[in-house]
């Protein structure tokens, strides 16, 4: 039998008491089934108070959605009690997925114009809370007049609700424009505050508010002027900073005013100033207004002077014991560092001992800004830090350290000799966390300096009869032997007591890195190599050579086993030609043929965009032969077999063909589908005219910021009944400023001429941050598909 029902007290002490979550389960399923029956009974006095239940039942977790409807009647209640429960029930239990939450949209626009302010503020709070698309559109003019209440409780809370309109309705501005200036002379603080929030919003969403509210540019000067020097109210001061909060809010909202506009940044100067030196910084809050401040500063068009005090601002930051605030500053400064790289440099020390850090976030940001403030003045003195740091940073920074030391060293490298020693330590120190094309890089450049040939395989030798482990500087060094081995037998070297090697210990190093267990593959294959150059270098028997070689023929690795097996037959059947074979090698232009492939691919893309009239038509069968080879290379340079003799399908075939050349196609706009933080990605669209199924799109990305992109990786993906190719990326670096801009083609199929959408990912690196956006593109051209 079902006991009686429970008061919300009571329900509350025996959820807390239960022992075990059935028996939880159990008090609620019972005190559900009472709710049920009072609901359907339909006692108003009982209602608001079943609801209030209900809800509890709802914070836990449980099922509630039987009481939505419940929440309309409480809300049509002329009692206060009632509305109270109601509103915070559809506050709750209601959302834009709900078509029920449109049926409170009478209630609301009837207790707005009713002129009690409890009523006025429950209505306004669940508006801004759940309010849809179509609320707000129905309820936007209503919400308006509230902002000329004498009340400023409610003039608060309907500001903050017409904040909440503009996010889901932009087009809703012009409504809320008029007022926002009148509202800027008010002294209450939540509504000045609430003010400074919807302009903020409103000119993020629209040009037009922007340029409105930048007339009133001089009026916030003199609202936050106020505040620095004289105070807003003594209730609202926070560890003796005159509003905080306040200040904040305005300096964000200057900061979107001033940016790209002189006028304006040159009238916030003066303020800007004050504000940076007067603030105090033994508090946290004063901290707070001083970060924004220079955020401030950097952003609009300020005087150099005041970048500089900024920067300054930011160097203190450095020297404060949270780290939260250090860590800020380093964010901050690793953001600059483009723009005022000579303003951030005085503070380098400091960055400098903020790589001891031993939180792993601090340390991570003061190792890419410290690499970030390298330069061909400073370089010996940052790299012996950052070498010193890579002997002891933690794992997860090793690779990001190792590979920043060599960027920077191929950068700004003062010597070939002083660049191959740093490139030398990293391999010794780090050799496992280093890129791919580290090994690569460092026989280019020792095989371009011919001065240090000598210098260079006996550096490398010593390291390698240390350690093997470090499987890059092992094959550097068995690189290094197999082509200047006969110098390190000479001792022909610039140091003062060269040691003396002999070949045996050539041979036996040699061997050893083949023997080893922690030997790679590859790195094998760089010391059978070696060992086969040397048998035309040193004067020795080679016959200790043979039957290395001869032991790998039956390798079981492929690789290995072939290069042991040509080897072999180079010595038994090719010997005299030995010697001309192995050869040291020639020199190699750093990236040469790579960098004219590249290029040659980019000419051709361009050449494709550029060219406006249609080739003359070919046989459909040739456009038939097209469609199989879409997707193997460009089109215009596809070569197709010869035709063979009519049959009744090319007649077929023929019959379709239209007697006359058809015109040249519209030329189909360019889109724009991204830009964030001065990244913009653009698509161009060409169809030629001999295969119309096919969609070639050149997407362009421009970087306009302060700040390099690194990393930058597209991906596409198209519908099921689409096919796509991606061809390779001319790049994944962007410069900062509008530098050279990355371009990449993309090969649509699309047969059926079915609509075109595509989804995009960017991934890359961006003022010290990873980003990664997914999207959509919807809005593509009707040409593109049609």
């Amino acid at each position: 039998m079902v006991g009686p029902s429970l008061t919300l007290q009571d329900l509350i002490e025996e959820i807390r008491g239960a022992k075990t979550q059935a028996q939880e389960r159990e008090v609620i399923q019972k005190e559900c089934a009472h709710i049920r029956a009072s609901f359907r009974d339909g006692d108003p006095l009982q209602r608001h108070r079943q609801l209030a239940k209900l809800l509890y039942v709802h914070m836990l977790g449980y099922p509630a959605h039987f009481g939505q409807m419940e929440c309309l009647k409480l809300i049509a209640s002329p009692r206060f009690t009632d509305k109270r429960v109601g509103y915070l029930g559809a506050m709750l239990l209601l959302d834009e997925r709900h078509d029920a939450h449109l049926l409170i949209t009478n209630s609301i626009k009837n207790d707005l114009s009713q002129g009690i302010q409890p009523v006025q503020g429950l209505a306004l709070c669940t508006l801004c809370t759940m309010g849809s698309v179509e609320m707000c559109r129905d309820l936007a003019t209503e919400v308006e007049k509230l902002f000329l209440q004498p009340s400023p409780y409610v003039r608060k809370k309907a500001i903050l609700t017409a904040v909440h309109m503009i996010r889901k309705v932009p087009e809703l501005s012009n409504i809320f424009l008029p007022p926002c200036a009148k509202l800027l002379h008010e002294r209450h603080h939540g509504v000045l505050l609430g003010t400074i929030t919807l302009i903020m919003e409103l000119c993020e969403r629209s040009p037009e508010a922007l340029r409105h509210f930048r007339k009133v540019v001089p009026q916030l000067v003199q609202i936050l002027r106020t505040l620095v020097t004289t105070g807003y109210s003594t209730e609202h001061s926070i560890s003796g900073v005159s509003d905080p909060f306040l200040q904040v809010q305005i300096l964000r909202l200057l900061r979107i005013l001033g940016r790209n506009h002189e006028e304006s940044s040159e009238t916030m100067n003066d303020l800007l100033a004050q504000v940076a030196t007067n603030t105090d910084t033994s508090r946290n809050a004063g901290n707070a207004v001083l970060f924004e401040t220079v955020l401030t500063i950097m952003d609009i068009r300020s005087a150099a002077g005041l970048r500089v005090l900024a920067v300054n601002i930011l160097g203190r930051f450095l020297l404060n014991s949270d780290k939260n605030i250090r860590y800020v500053a380093l964010t901050s400064l690793l953001r600059l560092v483009q723009s005022d790289h000579s303003a951030v440099q005085r503070h380098r020390p400091v960055v400098v001992e903020c790589l001891q850090e031993t939180d792993a976030s601090l340390s991570r940001r003061a190792l890419e800004l410290s690499l970030a403030l390298v330069n061909s003045s400073n370089v010996r003195a940052m790299m012996q830090e950052l070498q010193a740091f890579l002997e002891s940073c933690p794992p997860d920074l090793r690779a990001d350290c190792a590979s920043g030391i060599l960027l920077a060293a191929e950068r700004f490298a003062p010597t070939k000799r002083w660049h191959i020693d740093t490139i030398l330590h990293v391999l010794t120190k780090a050799g496992t966390h280093v890129r791919d094309d580290a090994v690569a890089n460092l026989t280019q450049l020792i095989g371009g300096a011919q001065e240090l040939h000598a210098y260079s395989v006996r550096r490398l030798y010593s390291a390698l009869a240390e350690d093997i482990s470090q499987q890059p500087l092992v094959q550097v060094a068995a690189w290094c032997i197999g082509e200047y081995g006969d110098l390190l037998v000479e001792g022909n070297c610039e140091d003062t007591e060269p040691p003396q090697v002999e070949e045996e210990d050539i041979l036996a190093l040699l061997e050893t890195v083949l023997q080893s267990h922690m030997s790679l593959p590859a790195t094998r294959g760089y010391a059978l190599t070696a060992l086969m150059k040397l048998s035309t270098r040193l004067q020795g028997d080679n016959n200790r050579i043979r039957k290395v070689v001869s032991i790998y023929g039956s390798c079981l690795d492929v690789e290995l086993q072939q290069r042991a097996v040509e080897y072999n037959t180079l010595f038994q059947k090719y010997d005299h030609m030995r010697a001309a074979i192995l050869e040291k090698m020639p020199l190699v232009e750093r990236g040469g043929a790579r960098v004219e492939e590249e290029a040659k691919e980019r000419q051709t893309a361009a050449q494709l965009l550029e060219e406006a009239a249609p080739a003359p038509p070919e046989p459909q069968a040739s456009k038939l032969l097209d469609l199989l080879d879409l997707l193997d290379g460009t089109p215009g340079n596809t070569q197709h077999p010869p035709l063979l003799d009519p049959s009744p399908e090319g007649a077929l075939v023929n019959l379709l063909d239209l007697p006359c050349v058809p015109l040249p196609p519209a030329p189909i706009p360019n889109l724009k589908v991204f830009e964030r933080e001065g990244v913009q990605l653009n698509m161009s669209f060409i169809r030629p005219p001999e295969t119309p199924s096919l969609l070639l799109i050149t997407v362009t990305t421009t970087n306009s910021s302060g700040g390099d992109v690194t990393h930058f990786i597209c991906q596409a993906a198209v519908p099921k009944s689409l096919q796509l190719q991606l061809q390779a990326p001319s790049g994944n670096t962007l410069p900062a400023q509008g530098g050279l801009p990355i371009t990449q083609l993309f090969k649509i199929l699309n047969p059926n001429k079915a609509p075109l959408r595509l989804k995009l990912r960017l991934t890359y690196n961006h003022l010290g941050h990873s980003v990664q956006e997914i999207f959509e593109v919807n809005n593509l051209p009707v040409e593109t598909w049609q």
